[in-house]
């Protein structure tokens, strides 16, 4: 397992989602392009976006969006900026191979990479992987300066 290029602390201070709602534990990787980002937080009983006693795979896109918000947030900082507010506006070809994560033991991995970006919006393709299986892909967009 690589050591972590970002902590926890480091992504906070990067996107406006904080405490539990803050998904991700790690930025693994990530250049110009691509961003890979680890977390444990699916098993815990008190995830926020728990329903029904379960996390539901759904969920996954979810990580999908804070992926983006990592790797924009970085962005913006290695260009000496801040990232502009962003609100998630459409999910697309979204792919879910299980119906639950809360029971699965070990890391989540996240692969985000962007697709476009203009200084309104924002276009990524995701992938959130378990023990190297993929959990769920697809591709989601973000109006900035929402």
């Amino acid at each position: 397992m690589s050591a972590p290029v970002l902590d926890r602390a480091g992504i906070l201070a990067r996107i406006p989602h904080q405490g539990a709602m803050c998904l991700w534990d790690e930025v693994v990787a990530w250049d110009a392009r691509r961003i890979r980002v680890r977390a444990w937080n699916h098993a815990d009983p008190v995830h926020p976006l728990r329903a029904d006693g379960r996390l539901h795979a759904v969920a996954l896109c979810e990580y999908g969006a804070q992926a983006m918000a990592v790797h924009g947030g970085l962005l913006a900082g290695a260009g000496g900026g801040a990232a502009a507010p962003g609100m998630l506006v459409a999910l697309r070809e979204v792919v879910l191979a299980v119906a639950r994560i809360d029971d699965l033991a070990g890391a989540l991995e996240g692969e985000a990479e962007l697709l476009a970006a203009s200084a309104a919006s924002q276009q990524y393709a995701f992938r959130i992987l378990h023990a190297g299986r993929v959990l769920a892909s697809g591709r989601a967009a973000a109006m900035l300066g929402a």
